[in-house]
């Protein structure tokens, strides 16, 4: 090898190799993920969804053309993100970068825009720059893509249920959910069965628009779906996956408690959304001062404390709150109306790191309580979510008033830690009702509905949230009802719409795609202070350095050399 490559023709050999190398590696690819977040790893749910495709997956990114550096940076994590799911997908995944538009006349240009709109990709408005020394241009990005299978197609918004103010630290959650969100996308796609969710009246539950959006735009949208009235049946037909309990206001009798015990005990799965206290907007706008807040009497106490949680008989308030319309003076005999932070409009996050709640932004309530966890044999318990440090609890009887913070004094009582106000259950579940029926009742039980009582559950799972109103949507008289979670009076869309999807793909979904939203981006930035303190430093070292190594080896060659040829 020594003499061919000291050979006449040695340059040639030399340059064959290196093509053939390169030729070979465009069929080799390999990459090592040296990342501690394991940034550049496929998880393996991912990666049997991925290898068991059938048929090609066309993937349209909505992400070319000049972008602010953040938008880039999206759309390189994108395309990385998608070369990783070509190659696991064994040549089935394919995709495209394109700007949306491009090329076409201004009615056409509007006509697909709005299409985008229907699918539920909303554009951002960004500067970007057009040409070197030609200045900058205004223009729609549409940060999401279009995916296609067959004859299905879905749309994949980038940025949905991430902060929009949050900067760079929005941008970098967003990259953190893209596996998630590409690969929840085409597992709906390749889906040819969804299970069936239920929603549970017959205790006033809401059934008007306030429920449009939870129905509609998750149930509807994402499973089949049927209304169940719960008096309407002997016992919850297991072909539920899952029960929505949203925002009951009468009592639960004994008989219905079974109905959802026993359907617990044989599997099924439970959204609760409960209100313990009586407190409403409409009654604090009817009265104009205040109101006490009291007990609705749902009753539902024992069964809830059986599985592992006591929702409590108080109010959250807390300093990070969302805004409402609030009188702050009167001018020439008219009120003068601002918006300010409403501290029972509390802004719930996620501690725990749980997929359901990982990366999201805020969650907005209304008037939520606290939960406790009890203890329950073989039941884990996770906190979802949470309000900030800066909160507090108002016990039984809670008098709400618009004044709720009249001094500094009350400002420092927001000091009680994050208060619980959603948890995750799992585990073995007992029923409340192993002691409290006899033998004839059992068997009475198992005549009527057909299905043998059980005392245990096998492996199950429920989430309690107390916040009846975290799933309705507010409703206006111009735009009729708006999408859960957003204010509408700022415009402002949380993220609720994103929590109670992912809690029910969590309930009834088996794949394990949703453990993808656990991935951990750091976003590793220099620190300003040091930065502009060492700049000269390090300015010194960039320039310097590179000349005095190349120095230093130019010295020791010319040395080696003449060492070499003096002898």
């Amino acid at each position: 090898m020594k003499k061919i490559i000291s050979s006449k023709y040695g340059w040639l050999f030399l340059a064959l190799a290196l093509v053939a190398l390169n030729w070979v590696s465009g069929f080799m690819n390999f990459r090592a993920d040296l990342t501690a977040e394991q940034r550049y790893t496929l998880s393996s749910p991912t990666r049997r969804l991925l290898t068991g495709l059938d048929a090609p997956v066309n993937v349209d990114v909505l992400l070319s053309g000049e972008m602010p550096a953040g938008f880039r940076k999206l759309a390189v994590s994108t395309e990385d993100l998608l070369k990783s799911f070509k190659e696991a997908g064994k040549g089935n995944i394919r995709f495209r970068f394109i700007k949306p538009g491009e090329g076409l006349n201004d009615t056409a240009k509007a006509i697909l825009y709005d299409s985008l709109a229907r699918l539920g990709l909303n554009p951002t408005n960004i500067k970007a720059q057009t040409r070197e020394g030609e200045g900058q241009e205004e223009r729609l990005v549409f940060p999401g893509a279009v995916i296609s299978y067959r004859d299905r197609v879905v749309a994949v918004d980038l940025l949905q249920g991430v902060s929009a103010s949050g900067g760079l630290e929005s941008l970098n959650k967003a990259e953190a959910l893209l596996e998630y969100k590409f690969a929840n996308a085409i597992r709906q796609l390749t889906t040819d069965t969804v299970p069936l969710i239920g929603y549970l009246v017959g205790n006033g539950e809401p059934v008007s628009y306030e429920v449009y959006d939870l129905i509609e735009n998750v149930l509807k949208k994402n499973y089949a779906f049927r209304i169940l009235p719960i008096d309407s049946v002997a016992a919850v037909p297991p072909v539920f996956k899952a029960l929505v309990i949203a925002k009951p206001v009468t009592a639960f009798s004994d008989e219905q408690k079974l109905k959802l015990d026993q359907y617990v005990m044989n599997g099924g799965k439970l959204l609760w959304m409960i209100d313990n206290l009586y407190a409403e907007m409409d009654s604090l706008q009817r009265t104009q001062n205040d109101f006490i807040a009291f007990d609705r009497g749902l009753d539902i106490e024992d069964l809830l404390f059986r599985y592992g949680v006591r929702i409590n008989q108080d109010l959250v308030q807390d300093l990070n709150a969302d805004k409402i319309p609030s009188v702050i003076g009167s001018v020439g005999g008219k009120p003068q109306i601002q918006l300010l932070p409403w501290p029972y409009a509390v802004l719930l996050q996620n501690y725990s790191g749980h997929p359901v709640a990982k990366n999201l932004d805020y969650v907005v309530s209304q008037f939520p309580n606290s939960i406790d966890t009890v203890e329950a044999k073989g039941v884990r318990k996770t906190i979802l979510l949470a309000s900030s440090p800066e909160s507090r609890v108002l016990a039984t009887p809670a008098r709400v008033s618009w004044q709720s913070i009249q001094s500094e004094e009350d400002l420092k009582t927001f000091n009680k830690g994050p208060q619980p106000v959603a948890v995750l259950l799992e585990g073995n579940f007992s029923s409340l009702f192993t002691n409290r029926m006899t033998a004839e009742q059992k068997g009475g039980w198992q005549a009527t509905s057909g299905m043998p009582f059980k005392t245990n559950s096998p492996e199950n799972k429920m989430i309690v949230i107390a916040d009846g109103d975290l799933a309705l949507n507010a409703v206006t008289q111009n735009e009729g009802p708006l999408p859960m979670g957003m204010n509408a009076y700022t415009k402002y869309q949380y993220a609720n719409r994103d929590f109670i999807q992912n809690a029910i793909e969590y309930l009834v979904d088996e794949s394990g795609i949703l453990e993808t939203r656990s991935k951990d981006y750091t976003l590793r930035l220099l620190d300003k202070k040091k930065l502009e303190e060492g700049k000269t430093k390090w300015q010194l070292i960039n320039i310097l350095a590179p000349v005095v190594v190349i120095l230093l080896f130019g010295i020791g060659f010319q040395g080696m050399r003449n060492r070499r040829y003096k002898k």
